[in-house]
């Protein structure tokens, strides 16, 4: 790939050079990994779109309302793009990445850009390469990148590592909803949506939205939020309703936000957490070299037979691996 000109197309908006630039940054191939790196070093800093994360619980609608959504945005001129996270089989390794079947009509917009991407049993709901996605999304120089995550769950929170606004996309007529969703995401959202507030559901809906939001007002209130967040809302995506509203309610949000400083903290808090996160990922590629891996494999056969404490073997190999720096 010559990296020169792949920026150039990148930054001139062309979808298909920013799929081929996912493509490399998501390889675990080492060229590619430092070709990656000098590619997102020639992007440079470039305008700073607004990244929504948003999640749900299974069946909630979330590419329905990411389509409508999504469409409705575009139809006010904004450029979209949606990084969408499918699970990956921890027994195939394989996904589905049916979202862009699903979206139809935003995979057809010239105004957006839909890339699927496996989450390759990576734990926090996205990808392991989801940031670096975000990050030549906006060198391409979209408006509105929303970043789907696999499903909610208990570590559904690394999203919130890259985002900007958090979204949580819920049901109606699921249960006891209040317990259906753990408190730690429920805390990450800015915004509860509550979809399918429609036909013989809206009743529901509006009862849910009002259980959620009575909930929020128990919660201590964050210092990132103005009056009024977070806050509860519901909204039918097939009829597109309440969309707007929605839109308004995030975008008022990011306004305070921008205001009172709380943007450039979250965005340097973030930077922070990747730097040594990529750290921690560096550090865990050495344990990948071949004399790595038998010096591993003769501990670890120590240990199975007893011979050594796992914790004795463990900080022998630290020794060792030390040793050979």
């Amino acid at each position: 790939m010559d990296i020169t000109d792949t920026a150039q197309r990148i930054i001139a908006g062309e979808r298909r050079a920013l799929a081929r630039a996912i493509t490399l940054v998501e390889s675990g191939r080492a060229d590619h990994r430092a070709q990656a790196t000098e590619l997102l070093a020639a992007l440079g800093t470039r305008k700073q779109a607004l990244r929504i994360g948003l999640s749900g619980t299974p069946g909630v609608g979330k590419s329905t309302f990411i389509e409508s959504f999504g469409l409705m945005l575009t139809g006010q001129g904004l450029r979209v793009a949606v990084l969408a996270v499918d699970p990956s089989s921890s027994r195939s390794g394989g996904s589905i990445l049916g979202d862009k079947t699903r979206m139809d009509l935003l995979s057809r917009d010239p105004k957006a850009f839909i890339r699927p991407s496996p989450s390759q049993t990576h734990l926090g709901g996205v990808a392991r390469r989801t940031r670096e996605a975000v990050a030549l999304s906006e060198a391409a120089g979209f408006d509105v990148v929303l970043i789907e995550t696999v499903g909610v769950g208990q570590s559904e929170t690394v999203v919130a590592q890259m985002s900007d606004l958090f979204l949580l996309l819920l049901a109606p007529a699921g249960g006891d909803e209040l317990q259906g969703v753990k408190r730690g995401i429920m805390e990450m959202a800015d915004v509860i949506v509550v979809n399918k507030a429609d036909g013989d559901l809206k009743a529901t809906a509006t009862r849910t939205q009002a259980d959620y939001a009575g909930a929020l007002r128990l919660m201590r209130k964050r210092p990132q939020d103005p009056e009024g967040y977070p806050r509860a809302m519901s909204v039918s995506a097939l009829e597109q309703r309440g969309l707007p509203e929605v839109w308004d309610a995030l975008k008022t949000l990011s306004d305070w936000r921008r205001d009172n400083g709380f943007w450039e903290h979250t965005r340097a808090a973030q930077a922070r957490y990747w730097f040594e996160d990529a750290v921690k990922t560096a550090l865990l590629a050495q344990l990948e070299t071949p004399a790595a891996r038998r010096a591993l494999a003769a501990l670890s056969d120590a240990v199975a037979a007893g011979v050594q404490e796992p914790a004795a073997a463990a900080a022998k190999f630290v020794r060792n691996l030390r040793a050979q720096e």
